[in-house]
């Protein structure tokens, strides 16, 4: 349990997708998390899990997919090295012409799935609200996303909590 923090809930899961308007275009979608902000209530991610689409095989064309959970609305889909990224997922098949006429070598990789086992949580949501971004990279189709956010509810002081807020909102 992360220190100032009192759980108020059981673990939960919270799912949540979204999908390409246009293909190759940034699409962000909000996930309520329903928190009591009254009773100075956060969200302590514990866990992600981010089920992406695979990219278009195109040949002698490099593809991906990219998406991230965030704290914050975001104007691109960001990484784990942005603050307010809690999790990032990236599929893309690298197509290089002369070494591969097949189409493509493919790749995945999603960080970080669950806490380290030294750590209780991989983040803090202090706002009522967590943002599922994806964004396709030269592929012909649209692209969807699916996402599980485990965590739990905790309440925290109310200098505890505006710290959190305030910290939240500087990171966007």
């Amino acid at each position: 349990m992360p220190t100032g923090l009192k759980a108020s809930s059981s673990p939960i899961q919270i799912s949540a997708a979204v999908t390409e308007l246009v293909a190759n275009t940034l699409v962000s979608d909000q996930i309520d998390l329903t928190l009591n902000v009254l009773d100075n209530e956060v969200f302590v991610v514990t866990q992600i899990n981010l089920d992406v689409d695979a990219p278009d095989s195109i040949a002698n064309t490099s593809t991906a997919v990219d998406a991230t959970i965030s704290t914050t609305a975001r104007t691109t889909v960001g990484s784990i090295a942005d603050q307010n990224v809690l999790g990032s997922a990236s599929r893309q098949i690298v197509c290089n012409a002369g070494m591969t006429p097949d189409g493509g070598i493919a790749f995945d990789r999603e960080d970080p799935l669950f806490s380290a086992l030294e750590m209780d949580y991989l983040g803090i949501i202090a706002t009522n609200n967590a943002f599922l971004n994806l964004v396709g990279t030269n592929n012909g189709n649209v692209k969807q996303v699916r996402a599980r956010i485990y965590g739990y509810r905790a309440t925290a002081s109310s200098s505890v909590y505006a710290a959190l807020v305030q910290s939240e909102l500087l990171s966007a």
